[in-house]
């Protein structure tokens, strides 16, 4: 069964940083791409990151461009998401997921105060 298991999420202030950390167990990941999603209190679940297993290329949403970075510790089965330069407008339940399969983890909570 496959568990995706979020963490590292606060409470920060503007222009500060976090790394956020997925441990996923259950399955060898390789051939698939992993993904970070938020969704802010009333609104839908949007795209942040992605990355490939295997090669690692990567892709982000233009609002995080330059600011974010996706990685993945193929050894740990591990993926984060490294935020600096954090907005108010960052503030969201961020989730890790296999993109293409109805894997999700419970989600950690990141709050950007002005």
């Amino acid at each position: 069964q496959v568990q995706l298991v979020e963490s590292g999420g606060g409470l920060v202030q503007a222009g500060d940083s976090l790394r956020l950390s997925c441990a996923a167990s259950g399955r060898t990941f390789s051939g698939y791409t992993m993904a970070w999603y938020r969704q802010a209190s009333g609104k839908e679940r949007e795209f942040v990151a992605s990355i490939d297993w295997n090669g690692g290329s990567t892709t982000y949403r233009d609002s995080v461009k330059g600011r974010f970075t996706i990685s993945r510790d193929k050894a740990d089965n591990t993926v984060y998401l490294q935020m600096n330069s954090l907005k108010p407008e960052d503030t969201a339940t961020y989730y890790c997921t296999v993109m293409g399969r109805a894997y999700w983890g419970k989600g950690t909570l990141v709050t950007v105060s002005s």
